[in-house]
């Protein structure tokens, strides 16, 4: 293979889909803020998918500016009277424009209005997950199996609290366990955490507390993850394991449940990380993003439009957290905003903004550096 057929190779196969699902997450964060914004009749300079340079783009009628920009690690909506792409406040931008364009400025906007616009970005990767969720389940439908014990590990969890082949899980800490993945679902975001395990044994019923213990597992493609687990096993010819069609309803109930499982995951590895029973090893950048998406795209489509979804809900997430810069810290300034009755001082402001950068800052560093960390 020649030099320029193995760089259009490697571009197809881990760019590509590295580029598609960072798009999509990017815009449809940006069209959150973008339709709020218009709704609420803020005045919207620009949206940008991508940072740098612009590549290509064009003026709407509304005088916005869509455009491609050349680096493709995010984007913004930049709306009147804001200074850069992290809506900092323009105060030189607001004096010298005119009394109608003051008054469609983001700042003139009710506290109300501006929480809305910001929380849109978050809310929209949510939407986005669930929407991915619900349509590849439709389409596709979900595996699933009775929560039958084919198996159990010795010396694992479930062995210690009593477990035996053949035994039905029923409920844990009371909540039915209608499928062997419910099962599964509820354990992965519980590590170290007694649970109570309702189970039935030839025609009886007995509950058993069982604790989930972390765990080293590898994926198909060689990664190396942890995840809590009790050390049971099903197979097919116990748990009858089937796909099943899903309504358009049950397939949107899907996508709601599984979004917020994976919400509530990620939530856990995340106070995982701060309480040292997760290792922050497995917080990735863009070229982690870029080496999964290149993965699991040989899968398919659908495993690639699900790993959008899922990386949707981690933006959304994070741009939750309160830190100035990020959506979050908008939101709580905002709050401050309406406790106190008026804004905070531009310098309190100015000195938030110049912490949330270096800390933004500081996590990008720290994400490249386990990338590159795990390429050795």
């Amino acid at each position: 293979m020649s030099l320029p057929d193995a760089i259009w190779n490697t571009a197809l196969i881990k760019i590509v889909p590295f580029l598609f699902v960072l798009t999509v997450i990017v815009f449809f964060h940006e069209l959150g803020h973008y339709l709020v914004g218009r709704w609420s009749g803020i005045k919207i300079m620009a949206f940008s998918v991508g940072f740098g340079p612009e590549l290509l783009g064009f003026t709407d009628r509304h005088g916005t500016r869509w455009k491609l920009c050349a680096i493709p690690l995010g984007g913004y909506v930049k709306f009147f009277g804001d200074e850069n792409a992290a809506s900092v406040p323009s105060e030189a931008a607001l004096e010298a424009a005119s009394p109608e364009d003051r008054a469609r400025a983001f700042q003139s906007a009710s506290v109300g209005k501006r929480a809305a616009t910001v929380a849109a970005g978050p809310i929209a990767n949510f939407i986005l997950a669930i929407a991915i969720f619900a349509g590849t389940a439709y389409a596709s439908g979900i595996i699933v199996g009775d929560p039958i014990v084919s198996e159990v590990r010795p010396n694992s969890p479930a062995a210690e609290a009593g477990i035996l082949p053949g035994d039905r899980i029923v409920a844990a800490d009371g909540s039915r366990i209608r499928y062997f993945s419910d099962l599964q679902r509820y354990v992965s975001t519980r590590a170290d955490t007694p649970i109570s395990v309702e189970l039935e044994r030839n025609g009886e019923t007995r509950s058993v507390s069982v604790t989930p213990k972390l765990q080293n597992q590898t994926d198909g493609f060689g990664n190396n993850f942890q995840v809590p687990v009790i050390g049971i096993v099903a197979n097919s010819e116990q748990a009858g394991f089937h796909r099943e069609d899903l309504s358009p309803i049950d397939a949107l109930k899907y996508g709601v449940s599984q979004t917020w499982f994976v919400t509530e995951r990620t939530v856990a590895f995340i106070g995982g990380i701060f309480g040292g029973s997760q290792g922050s090893d497995q917080i990735g950048g863009p070229i982690k993003i870029a080496q999964v998406s290149s993965q699991v795209a040989t899968l398919g489509f659908a495993p690639l439009l699900n790993l959008a979804a899922l990386l949707s809900i981690s933006i959304g997430l994070l741009n939750l957290l309160p830190i100035p810069m990020l959506d979050g810290g908008h939101l709580l300034f905002y709050a401050c905003e309406a406790v106190r009755g008026r804004p905070l001082s531009e310098r309190v402001q100015e000195f938030g903004f110049r912490i949330g950068l270096a800390l933004v800052m500081l996590l990008m560093v720290f994400a490249f550096w386990n990338d590159l960390s795990s390429l050795t």
